[in-house]
């Protein structure tokens, strides 16, 4: 089964409950970091790295001699990498997305491609299984290629769990794309329920079942779970707001080293998924 862990902004605590998860479960769990642009999971999980593989996406250069000014190329663009200046196409490599459309409209050959490294993939031992996590160099602008590469390594059977950039951009569909269940972190905030109903906007489109996980709770009834009410969400479970948490995860420590009991609550929580997640997987575009 593979789960999408997502946070509808930063600092949630998405990473917190991916990695704890990972660790709470009684069998090898493979953790795909898609939150390439600023991976984290590795700081909790003392990584052996075992593989790396760079990542490119084909862009498109110009044979001038070639080119007949007919256009098409940057008619076909939906990105706007490709523009006319004058009589010839100004090609802009940063916009361009690898989909290939201009290189094949060109009725003369003016148009070839070459690979533009975008990132790499590294692959690693942990203590809970296997982590695989993708990371965008510096300067680049287009992660949902990589966080392709990166769920690539996705295998159905046994448990995967992707933790999610945050946010409700293409990324988060990128990664969420293909998934069984996704688990939404929330916190007990209005900020927190706006952030959870863009989020739950999202999802939707994607079809994708979901059930939310509220971090730093405060023990009492929030806006995030009269949202929940009101848009017939599960809650599953809850994190509570406790200092020594916070202190944990500051030092690069997993949460349950510090508060064993949420292994049992995280346990509790995947007995929950499995069940929703197997009420409506089918049907579904896979990977």
């Amino acid at each position: 089964m593979i789960v999408g862990i997502a946070s509808g902004k930063g600092g949630t605590g998405k990473t917190t409950v991916a990695v704890n998860l990972a660790a709470s479960l009684p069998e090898p769990v493979l953790l795909l970091d898609c939150d390439v642009e600023e991976p984290n999971c590795h700081l909790f999980l003392a990584p052996q790295v075992t593989a790396s593989a760079r990542v490119s996406i084909p862009v498109p250069v110009l044979e001038e001699s070639k080119c007949t000014s007919c256009g098409l190329c940057s008619k076909i663009c939906e990105y706007h990498a490709i523009a006319f200046l004058g009589d010839r196409p100004l090609i802009f490599p940063e916009l361009c997305h690898g989909c290939g459309g201009c290189h094949w409209v060109c009725p003369t050959g003016a148009l070839t491609e070459i690979p533009n490294e975008i990132g790499v993939v590294e692959t690693a031992t942990v203590p809970s299984g296997t982590l695989v996590q993708g990371r965008l160099h510096v300067g680049k602008a287009l992660s949902p290629p990589l966080i392709r590469a990166v769920k690539q390594h996705a295998r159905p059977e046994g448990i995967t769990l992707v933790d999610s950039p945050p946010g409700t951009a293409c990324s988060l569909a990128a990664a969420l794309t293909g998934c069984d269940f996704a688990l939404l972190v929330a916190e007990p905030t209005r900020f927190g329920q706006y952030d959870l109903s863009l989020l739950v906007d999202s999802v939707r489109e994607l079809k994708i079942p979901c059930g939310v996980l509220i971090n730093r709770s405060r023990g009492r009834d929030d806006p995030v779970r009269a949202y929940c009410r009101e848009q017939g969400i599960p809650v599953l479970g809850e994190i509570p707001e406790r200092e020594e948490l916070a202190r944990a995860y500051a030092r690069g420590r997993l949460a349950i080293q510090v508060l064993p009991e949420l292994a049992g609550t995280l346990r509790d929580l995947w007995s929950q998924i499995t069940v929703l997640a197997g009420r409506s997987t089918s049907g579904r575009r896979r990977l």
